[in-house]
């Protein structure tokens, strides 16, 4: 059902941009508009019924994957260019209130030359703006990321976990629009920070499993002295997943769905628990279930009392599972800080939730949503710089 009110959506704002587009493109250009439109959408699609169904080829089919990208960047671009359109016209009504309008105005001017003529200088214009966000936004997401270093201190730390280093790495996205060299460098930056573990919090692929081995291949060789822990994301779900928990294993980056890991320094123990994403669960693009979603007290069962927790969690919003797991420190991703936040001062990740990017406290307790290191859909951050985090445990 979902995937039929997508079609109608889409369709609807083609028809929208179609009548625009009459008014802004030159006249013989008009006969080929409608069919240009559906040439532009028919792969995207195409995949998008493939992906609905099921259909296991997607990954053998890379020229149909990048035709649709196409076709959903053109989306993007309609959308931008409807909300200037709605905008330009709202101004040149407002400039011409007690001109002639209906019948009268129809019969003296039956083609508004004016009206046009401004509706195609707003078109250049957002063109412009979306070229130069486009190349903006570009640098951002592919730019070095921040490095979030930070302290957090609990009174009831072990001494033997004072000064225990974390990197935090989120949202990866391995796949079309982040490449090995983007993913190398992700690496080299976290290694350099010299951490004690490793922490990654899902989404480590866009949607394949095959996706995955760039970033293994990008990470390997890098083996901080308390080892490399993970939890998928909702992306990582988007096929099977079990390709990804055998590879990443085997790679010596343990997956902890619904379990959890000891870690001993300082003659103190560390317990790092992993919550499952509830996309496990949906079975939403290939009717198959992979997990029950999260389950906190299976996360935490039989860890000794004075083990203090840390739990990778991957969407913000399941903090308290993490909090009935015993979690005095949660780690989440999932938003991107927004990754597009075109209105200073909002980020649009808060259409989703209340916890977009930093910390957040419940009491003594701590999350720590990270802004992320890839990109979704679009291969632009606006106000949304990537993000490596360095955290260090302190007691006091």
């Amino acid at each position: 059902m979902s995937f039929l009110i997508a079609l109608v959506i889409i369709a609807l704002i083609q028809w929208f941009h179609l009548r625009l587009l009459r008014l802004e493109a030159p006249r013989r250009a008009l006969p080929w508009l409608p069919l240009a439109l559906v040439l532009l959408h028919l792969p995207l699609i195409l995949f998008a019924v493939m992906r609905a169904v099921g259909f296991s080829g997607l990954g053998t089919l890379p020229l149909l994957r990048t035709l649709a990208r196409v076709g959903f960047y053109f989306q993007a671009f309609t959308v931008l260019h409807l909300i200037i359109a709605v905008l330009a016209e709202g101004t040149w009504r407002i400039s011409h209130l007690g001109a002639p309008t209906g019948t009268e105005a129809e019969e003296e001017t039956p083609e508004d030359s004016g009206r046009r003529a401004f509706l195609r200088t707003a078109a250049l214009a957002s063109t412009g703006g979306a070229a130069a966000l486009s190349f903006g936004g570009a640098r951002q997401a592919y730019g070095d990321p921040d490095i979030s270093r930070r302290s957090f201190s609990f009174a009831d730390l072990p001494p033997g976990l004072d000064g225990l280093r974390i990197a935090h790495l989120s949202d990866l996205h391995a796949g079309p629009l982040v490449s090995v060299a983007t993913l190398r460098r992700w690496r080299d930056l976290t290694e350099r920070e010299g951490p004690d573990l490793v922490l990654f919090t899902g989404d480590l692929v866009d949607s394949r499993p095959e996706e995955l081995e760039p970033m293994l291949e990008a990470f390997r060789g890098f083996a901080p002295p308390l080892g490399r822990f993970a939890v998928l994301g909702n992306h990582d779900f988007f096929d099977d997943p079990r390709p990804i928990w055998r590879d990443l294993e085997a790679a010596g980056i343990r997956c902890l769905e619904n379990a959890s890991a000891l870690v001993q320094r300082g003659g103190a123990t560390l317990a790092i628990l992993g919550l499952q994403d509830p996309m496990a669960r949906n079975g939403r693009f290939r009717r198959m279930v992979f997990g029950p979603g999260p389950r906190p007290a299976e996360a935490a069962r039989d860890l000794p009392a004075e083990a203090f927790r840390i739990c990778m969690n991957h969407r913000p919003s399941e903090w308290e599972q993490a909090l009935a797991a015993g979690a005095r420190l949660t780690l989440s991703g999932h938003t991107h800080g927004g990754q597009i936040n075109p209105i200073p001062g909002f980020c649009s990740a808060k259409l989703i939730g209340p916890r977009t990017a930093g910390l957040y406290r419940e009491g003594d307790d701590l999350l720590y949503v990270s802004r992320g290191l890839g990109v979704v859909g679009l291969p632009l951050r606006i106000a949304a710089p990537p993000e490596i985090g360095i955290f260090t445990l302190r007691r006091g």
